[in-house]
């Protein structure tokens, strides 16, 4: 038994579920593992297991779980925890993800998405949580700026010039167009972290799971992470019916949230291009550079926006698309780059 596996165990002996069988979940880009606990007298939990040792914090996702659940909304209930080791014990929500449940039933795609979108507006007429830090247009840029540093690096040729002109460029957009940051983003608000929840009523309906990177940030932001998602093609009728509902509720300027909503999309994407090839290049995780043509194609959308016109050229100027050969050379070199 390894030294994680014995601190495990010692932590279930002491929640009342250490006779519970234990099996693997799915788990998601971080070091977290999970484990869907069968009790015969207590029923179903998930053990969150998140090392300290590999840079893991299981404090900032029960602060948020708790706030998320105090406005009504389908956050996790903490049933126990041990925060300087590493594990929560959680409330079981199922296996019900907007994923799997919109392929098996594809009626239900506008009324998950629709849902999803009120969870979006409930949350945002609430009050912020005390201590959350700002996605700020400086961060943004430099989170942006991953797509230099990761993809173009190793696709194709590293060009500084191109990457300062870019973040000299782009700052300024998101200053004038998505400064905004009233509101609790979640950041990885999409299909498959969402759970579809039937017997509970209203924005309850919907499950959430992967909040703890949560921060401050402009109410368009995860409308863009629901609507532009990475992991499956979402209907543009569908995108365009869902930002409609969101500013009809809201009461957005129409004009100014989708220039927000085109220009934290292309930030977003170019994130999530540089992100993904990290995944592959430093992590050795090679299946989400297959994930990296989709992303591109939605950038390409966002750049069409006009907000968009000072940055457009210069990105599809410096950024080579990624066809076949350059996927394969991101693949060639899996888990070839150390951490710096």
């Amino acid at each position: 038994m390894s030294a994680r596996e014995t601190l495990a165990t010692a932590f279930l002996a002491g929640t009342g579920w250490a006779a519970a069988t234990r099996a693997p979940l799915a788990g998601d880009a971080s070091n977290r593992r999970y484990e869907r606990l069968s009790h015969p007298a207590l029923g179903s939990a998930v053990l969150m297991d998140a090392p300290p040792e590999k840079g893991e914090d299981t404090r900032p996702f029960t602060r948020i779980a708790r706030h998320l659940t105090a406005l009504g909304l389908s956050a996790p209930r903490i049933l126990a925890e041990d925060a300087e080791h590493g594990f929560l014990l959680l409330e079981d929500l199922g296996d019900a993800l907007f994923a799997r449940v919109i392929p098996e039933t594809p009626a239900l795609e506008t009324p998950l998405y629709e849902a999803a979108t009120d969870v979006l507006l409930s949350l945002h007429r609430a009050d912020l949580p005390p201590g959350l830090a700002a996605y700020s247009p400086q961060v943004m840029t430099d989170m942006a700026a991953l797509a230099f540093d990761w993809y173009l690096a190793h696709a194709a040729t590293p060009d500084t010039a191109a990457r300062a002109a870019f973040t000299s460029a782009f700052q300024p957009l998101l200053d004038t167009h998505a400064a905004d940051q009233s509101v609790l983003i979640q950041r990885d608000y999409h299909s498959e972290n969402l759970l579809w929840l039937p017997d509970r009523a209203g924005p309850a309906g919907v499950g959430l799971l992967d909040f703890q990177d949560a921060m401050t940030g402009h109410a368009a932001y995860d409308l863009v992470s629901l609507l532009q998602d990475a992991r499956r093609d979402v209907p543009p009728a569908i995108e365009s019916a869902m930002i409609d509902r969101y500013i009809a509720q809201s009461g957005w300027n129409r004009d100014a949230f989708l220039a927000a909503y085109h220009l934290l999309g292309a930030q977003r994407n170019l994130r999530i291009v540089g992100v993904f090839a990290r995944l592959c290049l430093r992590d050795g995780k090679a299946h989400y550079v297959d994930l990296i043509p989709r992303v591109w194609n939605l950038l390409q959308r966002d750049l069409d926006h006009p907000a968009l016109a000072p940055v457009a050229g210069l990105v599809r100027a410096a950024l080579p698309e990624p066809t076949p050969e350059i996927l394969i050379t991101l693949k060639k070199k899996c888990a070839t780059i150390p951490t710096p």
